[in-house]
């Protein structure tokens, strides 16, 4: 295996020691990978992609990276809950669904949930629920396997944004 050397300066040495510490001492692998990284997003740009950041998971949830380029963003609401759909076309050519999800409230009213109209704003038998809003990642392989993942009308939508090319070069 060819050695490299990477000369570091004084200032930059508690960053290479610090990426050691955290990734278990093998510092060549985690500039590799770090490479690795910086070369997929940069050669993204090059094609017109971007690195994307979303969050999943309920609440504030955790974060997921890719490198792709917005479709089609979608949303819909009901009298309980607020949806909103953004599908990115990854690198590979395929496809990422990010819903997010208001959170959902439930109201009833009279001992068995049953009373409706004006009284259920009298009733002292009340009840209520309300659930964390949240978010997810799903991704299609191709479009065939996007159409069950969202509703028909977006469906429509990505399949003609889809068409489009990610980077169109004008000669002007």
């Amino acid at each position: 295996m060819p050695n490299k050397t990477i000369y570091v300066s004084d200032g930059d040495l508690p960053l290479f020691q610090r990426a050691q510490e955290l990734t278990g001492g093998n510092l060549s692998a985690t500039i590799v990978q770090a490479l690795r990284r910086l070369v997929d997003v940069e050669e993204g740009k090059i094609e017109g992609f971007e690195e994307v950041t979303v969050r999943v998971g309920p609440g504030e949830g955790r974060r997921q990276r890719f490198v792709g380029v917005l479709l089609v963003e979608w949303g819909r609401s009901s009298k309980d809950r607020v949806e909103r759909f953004r599908i990115y076309r990854g690198r590979t050519g395929k496809f990422v669904v990010h819903t997010e999800r208001s959170p959902e409230t439930a109201w009833s009213a009279g001992a068995d949930g049953a009373t409706r109209g004006w009284r259920k704003y009298v009733s002292s038998d009340q009840q209520w629920s309300t659930t964390a809003a949240t978010a997810t990642v799903e991704i299609a392989d191709d479009l065939d396997a996007l159409r069950g993942l969202v509703p028909s009308e977006l469906y429509e939508l990505v399949a003609a944004a889809a068409a489009e090319p990610a980077v169109e070069d004008l000669d002007i």
